[in-house]
């Protein structure tokens, strides 16, 4: 049997017939016969029927193929092409299982922070750990790589600080604890918890960055370092390891003092920008240098005092934060008043009437707020009375909102209104690194190792991790709620704002055209989606690998980022 196709025309028309015939010997003859008129058939369905009569076997399209696998991709290959792209990946150092396992760690933080001992089973299920061959790899493998990784820590900070800092830079420092899990970490103790987990001992890592809070190394200290102590060590660093001869850090009060301010100078070849504590300010008051009085049509001034030779004092009242300190501070001596309140009762009522047990109740209420300066108490066997110190909360208000910037930079490197925003810059290094480092993002707390050197090591992968996360939110900022382009602020004592276009964007919460805006770590989910399935042809032993068709956002994200849709991770 076969298909034939006949075509005539007549006038203007042309008439097409599609026959199944039959061909037979009959007297030596070949002869053929009409089967059936298959005319009125769609063309695809007589082209099946010819291919079929041809020897092609159809079988039904859900029965044709079958997906053996499907695994996650689009997030880790994101975030591995990044790496690769970054030159993260030959910054580890040369080929080999080591690298491997270690550059997988440091994308697993961002995509899924867990254990390493987790990640041994988690690999099983992304397309990182088929195509890196560690998929079912030991946890003991993930140990080795972080010894391997530690033994490459300085060679890797140090390109990553000259790449991104070097002499002349603007260095920002800052210090954050970690609480601990266990007892037995070699550098666990009590310290300043800045995770309010005062029962837990804890681990302090202080990170150096660009103003723009890109952490470029870091370092691991015992809990119960000091601010000034670690910086003592960062300054060292920056010298020795570095190799930076003319740098500026910038440091917050409690990291720069005036003690470090002394080593600086001893030290010479490095320039700071940093801020005097309160009572520093309250001696610049009595001594007459700083009054109130010089922010009636300005909000920001220079002054100078003998105490401060060969450095600039950059004076800043902030209306908003003095509105906020001013309204915080109202609320706290109602609470105070109103407890010291509770007390006299007691004593009138007779509840109460040992004076040295009213002392202690009373103390306990003024120093749970702090009011205890705002505060008079009189107190006697049977007797309580309390009021208001005035002047010394006037006192306090006047110099509501008000900071003192101290900078070594004379006024030809650096003008007074950008002293501001450089110091104001480590809010970038908290809120660009620390907060991504403890949240979501890569979550280097609570720590779980017991040895010092997997410790740093952890503390370094997080690092590097949350150094691909500043360059992925940066670049995904069209399609998450970042705030692609803020606007430059005309008063740098002003408190940031979000540009009309960002606000519009969190309104709708959309693209202009339509298109969902998601979190970071939303994005990160939905890129989970793109999956890469392993199919078989029904009848055989073939396989292949195929992607899911890629989402607008998907293609958008990979668009951004300079990188291909790979299929395979190598």
């Amino acid at each position: 049997m076969h298909v034939t196709t006949t075509r005539r025309r007549h006038g203007d028309r042309e008439y097409t017939t599609t026959l199944l015939r039959q061909s037979y010997r009959e007297g030596g003859k070949v002869r053929h016969r009409t089967l059936a008129n298959l005319s009125h058939l769609p063309e695809a369905t007589v082209e099946l029927v010819r291919a079929s009569l041809a020897g092609t076997t159809f079988v039904p399209a859900n029965e044709a193929l079958v997906t053996l696998r499907s695994l996650p991709h689009g997030d880790v290959a994101a975030v591995w092409g990044l790496a690769e792209k970054l030159g993260l990946k030959d910054l580890l150092g040369p080929p080999c299982r080591e690298r491997d396992v270690a550059l997988a760690l440091i994308c697993s933080q961002v995509v899924e922070p867990a254990s390493k001992a987790a990640y041994a089973t988690w690999w099983d299920d992304r397309t990182l750990g088929v195509d890196l061959a560690i998929a079912g790899a030991h946890s003991d493998e993930a140990y080795a790589a972080m010894d391997w990784l530690f033994s490459r820590k300085e060679a890797i900070e140090q390109a990553l600080v000259a790449r991104h800092l070097g002499d002349g830079s603007l260095v920002c420092y800052d210090l954050s604890s970690s609480w601990v899990e266990g007892r037995h970490n070699e550098l666990a103790a009590f310290g300043h918890s800045r995770d309010q987990k005062r029962s837990k001992r804890q681990i302090e890592y202080g990170v150096v960055a660009t103003t723009d809070g890109l952490p470029c190394a870091i370092e691991v200290f015992a809990g119960n370092t000091s601010d000034p102590k670690s910086f003592e060590t960062i300054v060292g660093v920056a010298g020795e390891r570095f190799a930076l001869q003319r740098i500026c850090f910038v440091g917050d009060r409690g990291m720069i003092t005036s003690a470090r301010v002394e080593a600086l100078r001893a030290h010479g070849g490095i320039d700071w920008v940093t801020a005097l504590r309160s009572t520093e300010i309250k001696k610049l008051v009595a001594a007459g240098a700083l009054q109130p009085t010089l922010f009636d049509e300005v909000n920001l001034v220079e002054i100078s005092h003998p105490d401060y030779q060969g450095e600039r004092l950059v004076a800043c009242r902030n209306p908003f934060l003095a509105a906020e300190r001013a309204r915080k501070r109202a609320e706290l001596l109602d609470a105070t008043e109103a407890n010291l309140a509770k007390v006299q009762a007691a004593v009138e009522a007779g509840r109460l009437r040992d004076a040295g047990k009213i002392g202690l109740r009373a103390g306990r209420v003024v120093n749970r707020h702090k009011m205890a300066k705002h505060f008079t108490l009189e107190i006697e066997e049977g007797r309580f009375s309390f009021s208001r110190k005035q002047d010394a909360i006037a006192a306090e208000a006047e110099l509501d909102g008000i900071y003192v910037i101290r900078t070594s930079l004379s006024e030809d490197k650096m003008a007074a209104p950008e002293v501001v925003k450089t110091y104001k810059s480590l809010s970038n290094l908290e809120r660009n690194c620390f907060q991504h480092m403890k949240t979501v993002d890569v979550e280097i707390r609570p720590i779980r190792h017991r040895l010092a050197d997997r410790v740093r090591t952890h503390a370094f992968i997080c690092m590097l991790g949350a150094h691909l996360t500043w360059h992925l939110r940066r670049a995904w900022a069209e399609l998450t709620f970042t705030d692609e382009a803020p606007p430059e602020r005309a008063d740098p004592v002003a408190p940031a704002k979000r540009s009309p276009a960002a606000s519009a964007k969190a309104a709708r919460r959309a693209q202009p055209d339509g298109t969902a805006l998601r979190p970071f770590q939303g994005l990160l989910d939905h890129l989970a989606t793109l999956t890469r399935n392993t199919n078989k042809v029904a009848g055989t032993e073939v396989t292949f690998d195929q992607l899911t068709e890629a989402t607008p956002t998907q293609r958008k994200a990979f668009e951004l980022l300079g990188i291909p849709i790979p299929l395979r991770i190598t």
